[in-house]
């Protein structure tokens, strides 16, 4: 319906080395964030690693300022405070320290803050509306179970191209879409960014924009192939490539708008998702052209013959 660019003929198939150059780096980046993760040494909420997670209502206003000190000075260590100004509600979350093998009792976290926070707003009622607690080993299931869902996800996903298309795209769909799974773990892992079941679920999202972005194009470029066969592949990739990159960019930007306003006005509940999709519909639009098309090329030469379904 709205075509911004104007038959275009930009040669992506002459960048792709140093695309692959810029994908194995964050690749790698990435597997490092893995190993991290299934060690249990990156920054992982509490979902993966155990700990406590309480939500307090307080009577009257207070400031994160004071309930940070207040904590600190109690002696807890490595939690985060979420506030709800208008509700005058703030949740913390605290992760497990310690012997991973050991299972805290039941409410022995939340007892703990209500006690500190009680002493030093002894002026004011303090009501929990909630309490949720994770102990280790479940955090060590959850982070397993997180990554067989990745990985069951990404084989979904190769299957559904090799029916839809040809084997050797789905390679190529697969492993642009691990690209930017990875991408974004790493991203996470350089940043510091907590990892919890909220990123998975963005990581499982982004898998299926990739996915979608990529058979938009794959889509033109067997097209093109079936009908230009004499013509060399590098060509009819990029052809195709500049054929859709207005779709592209238009569906790109417009999904990324939203993706940005759920970062700046979606509250910090969703921070972490909003911005994971915001890397990852980035990622995805990139990888779909400097790393699955490339890869269609790369697998049969340079003759467009071979790539007709028989």
């Amino acid at each position: 319906m709205i075509e911004i660019l104007k038959k275009t003929k930009i040669d992506f198939m002459g960048k792709r080395y140093y695309a692959f150059a810029i994908s194995g780096i964050l690749s790698l980046i990435g597997i490092i964030a893995i190993f991290q993760i299934a060690r249990g040494t990156a920054n992982l909420g509490i979902d993966f690693s155990g700990g406590t997670a309480i939500q307090i209502r307080f009577e009257k206003p207070f400031t994160l300022h004071e309930v940070r000190d207040t904590l600190e000075s109690g002696g807890l260590k490595d939690f985060d405070l979420q506030d709800i100004p208008v509700e005058k509600k703030i949740l913390i979350r605290v992760k497990k320290r310690g012997d991973s093998s050991s299972e805290p009792g039941p409410g022995s976290g939340s007892e703990k803050i209500i006690s500190i926070l009680s002493k030093r707003f002894s002026d004011q009622k303090l009501s929990v509306d909630s309490t949720t607690e994770i102990g280790p080993k479940v955090g060590v299931r959850l982070r397993k179970d997180a990554m067989w869902a990745i990985l069951a996800a990404t084989s979904g996903l190769l299957i559904y191209i090799a029916w839809r298309f040809q084997f050797r795209f789905s390679i190529g769909a697969t492993i642009a879409t691990l690209h930017d799974v990875l991408a974004v773990l790493g991203l996470f892992y350089i940043m510091n960014r907590e990892i919890n079941l909220i990123v998975v679920s963005a990581l499982l999202a982004i898998a299926g924009y990739s996915l979608t972005d990529t058979v938009v194009v794959f889509d033109r470029i067997r097209e093109n192939l079936k009908t230009r066969i004499k013509e060399p592949v590098e060509a009819v990739i990029n052809q195709s490539i500049n054929e859709v990159l207005s779709r592209t960019i238009i569906t790109s930007f417009t999904t990324l708008l939203s993706a940005i306003a759920l970062f700046f006005f979606g509250g910090e509940v969703i921070h972490d998702f909003s911005l994971a999709m915001i890397i990852g519909i980035t990622t995805g639009t990139y990888s779909s052209i400097f790393v699955a098309s490339p890869l269609i090329m790369i697998w049969k030469g340079k003759k467009g013959k071979g790539y007709l379904r028989k």
